[in-house]
């Protein structure tokens, strides 16, 4: 989620209860911590220490009122069903987190006295997390580095922390199976050889996305062992995401693409003869998202877009 962090950061990569909590830049991303909390109680209201980056840190058994200060990590939280108090604004406006999130304040890591006032017994942020000494105070602070450790590991990192380490295993390993297979029929659907294009319209200006970006990349090229253009490959291999013009963009086109589609974004080139020209668009190839719940790569996200892509390319 580099990319995840380029362009969102000119902004600034299944269900759960209560409130909630948390990037991927532009729109957008080893081991993170070695988290355990090994011989000790798996519930009440005690502590263990969780083995983080930084060093140990003491944190809740039970967390009962989370603050997630990034985006990047609020997925994560709710899919195992960790009740957040204070998520920021993007999370906050994902619509795969809005019921989770209805009654969730909106904080920023510049919100101190606001998430001092919201009492969490845990806070999760970024490495570059504001006034990190201030939060620390409050409430034990774990702080993860983005793409330390790749997408499915997070999962399992964010779950030593909340003391559901077996949950979150659990599901990355039923994930795995599920997103394979269905990479399966959509190769024997589409043939071996077919390429796919991710693209994205993000602070006025339109990106193409390698194979570690949200937005789905992880599972079309990674899970599916999906094809990608090789201008994208070439473009993509040094940030993990390319600027084009709409002049150019038939040439990043691969058979089949899935545009992230902000509606508040310009989106004009579609419009445009030279779009309307490209074979993937002519022959009804191009499948459309809603990049507001489309940028990230946490557990939610990457259920939706599981579904997207099992929908857009199966029919079913």
């Amino acid at each position: 989620m580099k990319k995840l962090l380029l362009p969102l950061f000119l902004l600034a990569a299944a269900i759960v209860v209560g409130a909630c909590g948390n990037q991927a830049d532009k729109g957008a991303p080893e081991p993170a911590g070695t988290g355990s909390n090994s011989g000790q109680e798996t519930s009440g209201t005690g502590t263990f220490m969780y083995e983080s980056e930084a060093g140990p840190v003491e944190v809740p058994l039970n967390p009962q009122r989370v603050v997630v200060l990034t985006r990047f990590l609020t997925g994560n939280v709710l899919a195992l069903g960790v009740p957040v108090v204070g998520v920021d604004e993007m999370s906050k406006e994902n619509p795969r987190f809005q019921e989770q999130l209805k009654d969730v304040e909106v904080i920023s890591d510049e919100s101190v006295e606001k998430i001092m006032e919201l009492e969490p017994d845990l806070i999760i942020g970024m490495d570059g997390t504001n006034n990190l000494d201030k939060f620390k105070q409050i409430a034990p602070t774990v702080i993860y580095t983005y793409d330390k450790v790749d997408y499915l590991e997070q999962q399992v990192e964010v779950g030593k922390l909340l003391n559901k380490e077996k949950e979150a295993r659990e599901w990355v390993e039923d994930f795995k199976k599920r997103a394979q297979q269905a990479g399966e029929e959509i190769r024997a659907k589409i043939g071996d050889d077919a390429t796919v294009s991710v693209i994205e319209t993000f602070s006025k200006q339109l990106y193409v996305y390698g194979d570690n970006f949200g937005r789905g990349t992880e599972i079309l090229y990674q899970l599916f062992q999906l094809k990608m253009p090789e201008k994208v490959k070439a473009a993509t291999v040094k940030d993990g995401f390319f600027a084009v013009s709409t002049e150019v963009l038939g040439d990043y086109f691969g058979d089949y693409v899935i545009f992230s589609k902000n509606s508040e974004e310009d989106n004009t080139f579609q419009e445009t003869q030279t779009y309307n020209n490209i074979l993937a668009v002519q022959q009804n190839r191009v499948f459309e998202a809603n990049a507001k719940s489309f940028y990230f790569r946490d557990p939610l996200s990457l259920e939706h877009q599981l579904e997207f892509f099992t929908e857009s390319f199966l029919g079913k």
